[in-house]
């Protein structure tokens, strides 16, 4: 398949019901070279027309969409540092199946790679041989996704060059890139930012991640790994932390310490509804936490208003480094977004020149599930669409 017709394709996945003209300017090729890539893609059923626009005074113009029901699907894996999410979803990010959650600890359970294997196959059956176009998969880490590695693991670890693991186990094309900067493309493509053109996405997870939007563009700097927020040092506290350096973010701000923050306090005798499932299971799950949340349990209430708050002390800072349009909260943490927002905008206020301060907005994410959409983003940006490279993979496979 061309390169135009891929840039169609990927056009109309990450901004659907598009005319010939906004086609023209979205790719910057001519109407006339769109207009024949167009009508070629219709005859291979691979986009469909959904009808004309509303008349603003001259000729209704028709708009396209990918055809998603002809078309196949992507496999979609969300890892984090405890569990590993995994579902399917087609062109137009309609989940095909229940997401299968598998429980896993990233850094230390030598069997993830297996576990990851054996849902994937599960999944995978699901679909008619040819079917899957791509699997797309994000994770934590120092992930070079030119080269799919992710050097946080062991050479030895098959989590160190997973993309290649997969791919070769499946015959399928597979994608790989770190949680957070994917998450950013995401929010770029489908979320609060579609019209910012300098924004930063914080992944507020069991660390605390970041992607930046630069001038539109995902900026991943110089090696590929810009945005490890988590590891600025501005925690007051005398934690180590996962990369065994003292003072991190990550220590202070995220939802791991939220978790740790309520433990101490049942300990510490402080009455919470979570009371029970501490004592029965000596540990608590983010589930558990988000139930209390709800039900506005107090000490879970005050854990989160307490890593917000140094959230906000980190935000300040890269306010005053990247003067961002906007700044957007997003993975898991954006559930606690009614207590997150206030104690933010109170540190921000607190630790930052007011002048720049009051020229970027604090928002919360929207999107449901973001790092599995943030996987499909991945997928669709680099897939080749056919299945040239599909059947070059099996053949080598057999």
């Amino acid at each position: 398949m061309n390169s135009l017709k891929l840039a169609i394709l990927r056009a109309l996945y990450f901004s659907p019901n598009q005319s010939i003209a906004e086609l023209s300017d979205w790719i910057g090729k001519s109407i006339p070279l769109i207009t024949k890539a167009i009508n070629e893609l219709i005859e291979d059923e691979l986009i469909v027309s959904c009808g004309l626009r509303a008349s603003t005074g001259g000729r209704r113009a028709m708009h396209f969409i990918l055809n998603a029901d002809k078309q196949g699907c992507i496999v979609v894996i969300a890892m984090d540092q405890y569990a590993t999410n995994i579902t399917a979803v087609n062109l137009a990010n309609r989940q095909l199946l229940p997401i299968t959650k598998i429980t896993t600890h990233l850094w230390d359970d030598p069997d993830t790679y297996t576990k990851i294997v054996d849902s994937l196959t599960t999944v995978i059956s699901e679909f008619p041989k040819g079917k899957v176009l791509s699997i797309g998969i994000t994770m934590p880490g120092f992930v070079d996704s030119k080269k799919g590695i992710n050097s946080s693991f062991s050479p030895k670890s098959p989590l160190y060059n997973l993309r290649e693991n997969i791919q070769s186990h499946f015959g399928t094309p597979t994608y790989l890139e770190n949680d957070s900067a994917s998450i950013a493309i995401a929010e770029k493509n489908f979320g609060l930012i579609k019209e910012a053109d300098n924004a930063l996405v914080v992944n507020l997870n069991w660390g605390v991640g970041l992607g930046m939007i630069v001038d539109g563009k995902l900026f991943k700097g110089h090696s590929g790994f810009a945005g490890e927020f988590s590891h600025i040092p501005l925690a007051d506290e005398d934690k180590l932390c996962s990369c065994g350096k003292k003072g991190c973010l990550e220590v202070a701000a995220s939802l791991l310490c939220a978790i740790e923050y309520i433990i101490e306090a049942i300990e510490d005798g402080q009455r919470s509804s979570l009371e029970k499932k501490y004592n029965e299971h000596r540990n608590l799950t983010l589930e558990d936490v988000l139930e209390a949340y709800i039900k506005g349990d107090q000490v879970t209430i005050i854990a989160i208003r307490r890593i917000a708050y140094m959230l906000g002390k980190g935000i300040a800072t890269l306010i005053h480094i990247l003067n961002p349009e906007t700044i957007v909260i997003s993975g898991k943490g954006a559930m606690f977004g009614d207590v997150l927002l206030p104690q933010i905008q109170s540190s921000i206020q607190e630790y930052c020149i007011p002048r720049l301060a009051k020229c970027t907005t604090i928002q919360i994410s929207e999107i449901n599930n973001v790092q599995l959409l943030s996987s499909a983003c991945i997928a669709v940006q680099r897939m080749r669409w056919d299945n040239t490279q599909h059947k070059q993979l099996t053949k080598a496979k057999l």
